[in-house]
């Protein structure tokens, strides 16, 4: 049981360089998204996005990381998707 619980962990870990990459992805979609449909929807999404990562550096920051580690890891919580990508 610990070595499937150790090897989805493994799997499903994230780091810096793909949240840069989750990042980089974001901001291609909300320019197309802006080109397309306006300032609207391109507000709305980074709003939402904006809002996960300071619910996330909220929640880090309740826990136990203080400082640039819990915007580090705020910022992997909400980018860190790039490495599936």
């Amino acid at each position: 049981m610990r070595a499937e619980r150790r090897s989805v962990r493994d799997a499903l870990r994230s780091d810096l360089p793909a949240a840069h990459v989750g990042l980089g992805v974001t901001v291609v979609a909300l320019i197309v998204v802006a080109s397309f449909s306006g300032p609207r929807w391109t507000l709305i999404i980074t709003g939402v996005f904006a809002g996960w990562f300071i619910l996330a550096a909220t929640v880090i920051r309740i826990g136990s990381s203080r400082g640039w580690d819990a915007i580090r890891r705020a910022y992997i919580a909400t980018f860190g998707w790039g490495n599936w990508i």
